[in-house]
């Protein structure tokens, strides 16, 4: 018996060539493809409707928080005009404010100073528009690196929630330090998903020390994790050297503006931390206050947002470990946030970027959640599920639109009103614009045209401390008037004592059963009234600021009436008079 082998007989050569061809033909089309699916979705379409969005919110957005008035906008005003309100954190005894911040946004309004000479309010929404920039600058780099990462839905839902919720509508122009930690979360956060890690821990470097030194807990997951990947001396050194150039202008720009050798960082974390801060002062709430916020500003997304933690075991393979690295902070900050005594809308906007990427990234998983993974096909419960995505983004997408424009619509009043005033330069060089209890809604010396030389607060039962004008005679920003205290007690010049010295006057009517003080005809003409939605009220109750205006006889010209030229000018703008 013999024994015998036998093998398969060889193509010929032409067919083991063809067969060849076509193996590494698919081979390249096959790694064609991939490679093109990684590059994701371009940077123009995202750019252009985040820009279109943003330029939206640059031009009617409101003024959310009245430190953004007085801590920021204020400021940026003296170093433009030499005249502007100052707080007691830029006291040159207390020192807690960034100069170095005013700076950078100075780079914009002083140009803009120039061009538009006595237009402040255009050089106000220039800084906005520029803001708006950054915003959409940062928010289209993250949208291209979920593409590249993790596929072009999840950066389509992204780009649409960056753009229509309300929350990031209204923070992306906010000139705060907070939003400015926003877009530093933003960016670095995109560049590590793109394994850029050096450049990713050294814009986490700028949002803290520019920014918001607090939001260094939201940059340390990206931090850790980029040190351990990105090979940890290049990273180190990275954001070592960006933290000491940084740190080293802002020693610069607090000593050229406080006058004296301080760090306006230190001294804020020394303040709030280990110098057992009094922030309780202006206000304390509960542990629930930033979820009922949370909700507010990005209803059932923020809902989503939290779940991300229950999908992650289903969806593990696809998110995690660094969309999980990215998405985190968000828990780190609710938390750390939630147990501080004080809480303010504003505290959670470094985090509005994750609440999104966060929420999409549940939606995209809906059908995840019934797939069974040995099924060949898609059972009818997955089929409905993926159908369900553009349903919840939608319907987030319309609640979060109705928020908007409601709130747009209802609390602009304070922004269009001051507006009026340049249209009654005839009330001559000199004029004071005094304002009662709605010091709070003061848009800013950006919108008190020149002629006003001086805006004064007026007692109607405030007990806090107010702002008081930048005093030269002090040194300026270099001061230290001992009118200030870090106690939050009034002091006893805050107040005009003579409204008889008052040219215009601006405040709120709620009908009282007593009179305010524009209701004397005698006395006061009222130029304007815009209807008003006032938070602390009932949504459906509507109420009117007013500009009385003094009459001065000394400033009518011989054989004008002033009154009724006011009434001329300002009768197509307003919804009605008195």
């Amino acid at each position: 018996m013999a024994v015998s082998t036998a093998r398969q007989r060889r193509p010929p050569t032409a067919d083991r060539g063809a067969s060849s061809s076509l193996s590494d033909r698919y081979s390249k089309e096959d790694k064609g493809e991939k490679k093109e699916e990684r590059v994701g979705v371009g940077w123009l379409l995202p750019a252009l409707a985040l820009g279109l969005l943003r330029h939206m919110s640059a031009t009617s957005n409101i003024i959310h928080d009245c430190d953004e008035v007085f801590n920021y906008w204020e400021p940026l005003h003296y170093l433009l005009y030499k005249s502007g309100f100052q707080t007691w954190e830029y006291s040159s005894e207390f020192a807690l404010r960034s100069y170095l911040y005013i700076f950078f946004h100075a780079l914009v309004a002083g140009p803009a100073s120039l061009i538009y000479s006595e237009e402040k309010v255009r050089v106000f929404y220039s800084v906005r528009l520029f803001l708006g920039l950054i915003s959409t600058f940062t928010d289209t780099v993250l949208v291209v690196a979920l593409s590249r990462k993790y596929g072009k839905r999840l950066a389509w839902y992204t780009l649409a929630m960056l753009c229509l919720t309300s929350g990031c509508f209204f923070a992306s122009t906010s000139f705060l330090p907070s939003s400015f930690s926003m877009y530093a979360v933003t960016l670095s956060s995109a560049l590590f998903l793109l394994q850029k890690y050096a450049m990713a821990v050294s814009v986490a470097a700028a949002g803290v020390i520019i920014g918001w030194p607090f939001s260094i807990l939201v940059f340390l997951p990206i931090t850790f994790y980029s040190l351990s990947r990105g090979g940890y001396k290049k990273v180190f050194l990275s954001g070592l050297l960006t933290s000491v150039l940084i740190l080293a202008f802002s020693l610069l720009a607090d000593y050229y503006c406080y006058g004296r050798w301080t760090s306006s960082v230190f001294n804020l974390v020394r303040y709030n931390v280990s110098g057992g801060g009094q922030s309780h002062l202006y206000g304390t709430e509960g542990p629930l206050f930033y979820f009922r916020n949370g909700f507010n500003n990005f209803n059932f997304c923020f809902i989503l947002a939290l779940l991300f933690l229950a999908i992650l075991p289903i969806a593990r393979k696809k998110y995690a470990p660094d969309l999980l690295i990215v998405v985190s902070p968000m828990y780190i900050w609710l938390a750390f946030m939630s147990l501080q005594a004080h809480k303010e809308e504003r505290f959670l906007y470094p985090i509005y970027p994750l609440i999104c990427i966060a929420a999409t990234a549940v939606i995209d998983s809906f059908p995840d959640l019934f797939r069974d993974k040995y099924a060949v096909e898609d059972t009818l419960i997955v089929q409905i599920a993926k159908g369900l995505r553009p349903v919840f983004l939608g319907l987030i997408l319309c609640a979060s639109h109705s928020r908007t424009f409601s709130i747009l619509n209802g609390y602009s009043a304070p922004l269009e009103i001051y507006k009026h005033l340049e249209h009654h330069g005839d009330a001559g060089t000199g004029s004071v614009l005094c304002v009662g209890s709605e010091w709070h809604r003061f848009p800013s010396s950006f919108f008190v045209p020149s002629y006003v030389s001086e805006v004064r607060w007026v007692d109607d039962g405030f007990r806090g401390l107010l702002p008081f004008p930048f005093n030269s005679s002090f040194g300026g920003m270099a001061a230290a008037p001992p009118y200030f205290n870090d106690k939050n007690k009034a002091s006893g010049d805050q107040y005009l004592t003579d409204v008889e010295v008052c040219t215009f006057f601006v405040e709120l009517d709620l009908k009282r059963p007593f009179p305010a003080r524009g209701t004397d005809l005698s006395t006061w003409e009222t130029l304007a009234a815009i209807p008003f939605l006032d938070r602390e009220l009932s949504p459906a109750t509507y109420r009117s600021f007013f500009i009385p205006y003094k009459w001065q006889e000394k400033n009518a010209p011989d054989g004008i009436d002033c009154v009724d030229t006011s009434h001329a000018l300002i009768e197509d703008k307003t919804s009605w008079l008195h």
